[in-house]
């Protein structure tokens, strides 16, 4: 009985001695002849020497190219991988050696940028793994995930420097709309990031499978897992039964972990920093516009744009909720301090309008000639007219014909009736003018005619207010007893003289200019603004509020000379 149960103990010890023999020559001789790239390795290095941050804060090695390709042995590639102080396993195979191969002689210039990019992004990635207790050498993900560029989007959609997919972001609590989208955020992402990565461990108990699992979802890794039957399987005893993007993630982590490590064996300068970029946060609870702040701190846009690349739009919608925005430490007191003369800062061109009431007339100059009216017009639909031609002939959108009409959908019924919204420039109907301006007038010729007399010599004799009266009595009496009336004649020419008299004024400069006051709107071109006044043109409105060019912005005001 004892010797049956010594061959047994044998047997069985044998088995897993064989068992572990061939996994561990399968994980250090696998080979695949159907690499698939991550796209990581697409990346334009040269669009990418373009970031703001690599050319104002890092010196790139333009010698690169010139320098010798060196290559190690498998022995010395082995040696290297298992001299670094990993928890998570990095054996040697000829896959993971092309992937080497790749990173160290055809695309040494991308691997020299995101040795420039580390500089800023390492710290952050190693604080979100840190708070979660998780390895280290998962801060270089990113880069076979993004290479670094936290605007990198994938063919199937993924964004950001961990490249999250929009379901898996959302479920992470990331948020992602027109203005911003937290998957490109460094610091939010990370800790989005470690959270899943940490999620996954707990799954698989797997570090391998894990960062599989990372890249093409636990449903695949479980499905190839349930193939290959059994528990305590690796990433290298599914490998085949892997999606073939998939067989070749782990591999590339283990180069990339390689390279960032060992670049100078192989003749790559990194992007040495100039000075080192020290940032700092500030909460904004208003809705600020980047280039605001770029003007008020003097900054470049465009640092501001590499650390907040979040934010889509270059708007941070901090009247939504608060929203953080990284700053270098030195200019966070600054925004603190200017925040309101930031936000004042050409408000009309970035306000937002939380109430709009309808306008049906617009008059910009009570003295205009023309008035813009609101008209609804009826527009009887002809057989083959589409919703975007009778758009097109109004010059009003789609949308708001499907607005106005209750429509949800484009088609269009022959003989229907279609209401339109348009505005149409009209003659101003002006009120008649008031009768008694012609008793103005003979008053004020009367006052001129009293102060006349009191221009005489002796005027300054007060005589009795009879005398007056009887005076004038007898003086109108005289001309209208005289024979030959002068009268009609005197007062043809009174009504002949009153218009040059207003015209020697208005050389003079007394009465108006002859301008009608236009204030811009928001989208509004000069071009489009003198269509909208008969037989102005673009120059006349240049010249008569002495601008050169053609730039203006809403909430400004326009002289518009009448023709």
């Amino acid at each position: 009985m004892n010797k049956f149960v010594t061959s047994l103990l044998l047997i069985a010890s044998s088995l897993a001695v064989s068992a572990a023999s061939s996994i561990l020559t399968l994980k250090n001789s696998i080979t695949d002849n159907s690499i698939i790239y991550p796209e990581s390795f697409e990346t334009d290095t040269h669009k990418m020497m373009q970031n703001w941050y690599l050319k104002n804060y890092a010196v790139l090695n333009d010698s690169y190219a010139k320098t010798p390709v060196v290559n190690a042995t498998d022995e010395e590639y082995i040696k290297r991988l298992s001299s670094m102080p990993t928890e998570i396993e990095m054996p040697y195979n000829q896959v993971v050696r092309s992937y080497i191969n790749m990173y160290v002689q055809r695309r040494r210039d991308l691997v020299e940028s995101m040795l420039g990019m580390s500089l800023y992004y390492m710290p952050i990635f190693e604080q979100a793994l840190e708070r979660k207790g998780l390895p280290l050498e998962l801060r270089y993900l990113p880069v076979i995930e993004s290479a670094l560029n936290p605007d990198a989007v994938s063919r199937a959609g993924a964004t950001g420097l961990w490249q999250f997919m929009l379901p898996t972001a959302r479920g992470l609590g990331l948020e992602i709309n027109t203005l911003v989208d937290e998957r490109r955020d460094p610091y939010a992402s990370s800790e989005a990031a470690a959270t899943y990565l940490k999620q996954l461990y707990d799954m698989y108990n797997d570090w391998s499978l894990a960062i599989a699992a990372y890249n093409c979802g636990p449903g695949n890794v479980n499905k190839a897992l349930r193939r290959a039957g059994g528990e305590n399987k690796d990433f290298w005893s599914i490998y085949y039964l892997l999606p073939a993007e998939t067989r070749g993630y782990v591999p590339a982590f283990i180069a990339a972990n390689y390279v960032m490590n060992y670049y100078n064996q192989h003749n790559i300068s990194p992007a040495l920093a100039k000075r080192p970029i020290i940032t700092d946060s500030v909460h904004v609870n208003k809705r600020v516009h980047l280039q605001q702040i770029a003007d008020i701190l003097n900054l470049p846009i465009e640092e501001i744009r590499v650390l907040n690349p979040q934010y889509r739009r270059d708007v941070i919608p901090g009247d939504v909720r608060p929203y953080s925005l990284v700053l270098p430490s030195m200019q966070v007191y600054s925004y603190i301090m200017s925040e309101d003369s930031i936000l004042s800062h050409d408000y009309n061109r970035y306000a937002r309008r939380k109430v709009v009431e309808p306008v049906t007339t617009i008059d910009d100059d009570p003295d205009s000639d023309y008035v813009t009216k609101l008209v609804v017009k009826r527009h009887v639909v002809k057989k083959g007219e589409t919703l975007s031609k009778i758009a097109k002939r109004y010059g009003v959108k789609t949308a708001d014909i499907k607005k106005w009409n209750g429509l949800r959908k484009n088609s269009l019924r022959a003989g229907s009736t279609l209401k339109i919204n348009t505005y149409e420039r009209v003659a101003r109907v002006k009120e008649p003018e008031p009768e008694t301006e012609t008793t103005d007038d003979s008053s004020l010729a009367a006052t001129e005619s009293t102060q006349a007399q009191d221009d005489e010599p002796n005027s300054g004799t007060v005589q009795p207010a009879e005398t007056l009266v009887t005076d004038s009595t007898e003086t109108a009496s005289q001309e209208s007893a005289a024979p030959k009336v002068e009268k009609p004649v005197e007062k043809e020419k009174t009504v002949e003289k009153p218009a040059p008299k207003k015209n020697a004024a208005k050389e003079k400069g007394a009465a108006k200019p002859s301008y009608t006051y236009h204030t811009v709107k928001r989208g509004e071109t000069l071009s489009k603004i003198a269509r909208k006044y008969r037989g102005v043109t673009i120059a006349d409105i240049q010249k008569a509020n002495g601008i050169s060019g053609s730039a203006i912005q809403a909430g400004q005001k326009l002289k518009i000379p009448r023709k």
